[in-house]
C-alpha cells in the first residue's frame, strides 16, 4: 500500500467528475487500499478518488476510526437514493486544508453501491457517515464543500488561499 497525494485546492482536477467504473479488478482494489491508507495518513474519515487525481466513481470512509478501531469502507460508484433531515455541521476537507465552515446537509442518506467484491448494495447512514457519504460524493461530481458557502464568504476564502499561495512561493 501506498500513501498518495492528496490534491488541494485550487487544483483543477478537483472540479472533474469521475467516471464510473465497469470492472473491478486489482488495480482498483489496489488504488482502494491505497486511498485507505492515505485518509488515515491525512488523519481524515472519507476519501474520494478524483481527490488523489483518480476521475474514477471510488470513495473510501471510515467514521469509526475516531472513537476506535479502523473500520475502512469501500464504495465504488456510489449514488444516494434517498436524503431527508436537513442539518447544520461543521464540515473540513484534506483538499481544504485548515479551513472549516458550517454546511447544510441531510441528516439521512440511503445509498447504493459496488463493493469490491462487484456486490450491488444499499446502505442507510446518518449523522457523520451521511455527511461523509455527501461530501465524498460531491467529490466525484467536481463540488468542493465550500461551493456552499455564500458568495461572500467563498470570495473571502478564496483571497485568503490566494494570499497563502503568494507566501509560500
Amino acid at each position: 500500500m501506498a500513501v498518495l497525494e492528496i490534491l488541494k485546492v485550487p487544483d483543477k482536477r478537483l472540479r472533474e467528475k469521475a467516471n464510473e467504473i465497469t470492472v473491478i479488478d486489482d488495480n482498483i482494489k489496489r488504488l482502494a487500499y491505497d486511498m485507505i491508507e492515505t485518509m488515515y495518513a491525512g488523519s481524515g474519515v472519507g476519501l474520494a478518488g478524483t481527490q488523489v487525481g483518480v476521475p474514477l466513481r471510488i470513495i473510501v470512509i471510515d467514521v469509526d476510526q475516531i472513537d476506535g478501531e479502523p473500520n475502512p469502507m469501500v464504495f465504488i460508484n456510489p449514488e444516494i437514493l434517498e436524503g431527508r433531515d436537513k442539518v447544520v455541521k461543521e464540515e473540513g476537507c484534506l483538499s481544504v486544508p485548515g479551513f472549516t465552515a458550517k454546511i447544510e446537509r441531510f441528516g439521512y442518506v440511503k445509498v447504493r453501491y459496488k463493493n469490491l467484491d462487484n456486490e450491488t448494495q444499499e446502505m442507510s447512514a446518518e449523522g457523520l457517515l451521511a455527511r461523509a457519504f455527501q461530501h465524498e460524493i460531491d467529490h466525484l461530481n467536481g463540488i468542493l464543500f465550500i461551493d456552499y458557502l455564500s458568495k461572500l464568504k467563498r470570495e473571502l476564502f478564496l483571497k485568503k488561499l490566494k494570499k497563502s499561495l503568494e507566501r509560500s512561493l
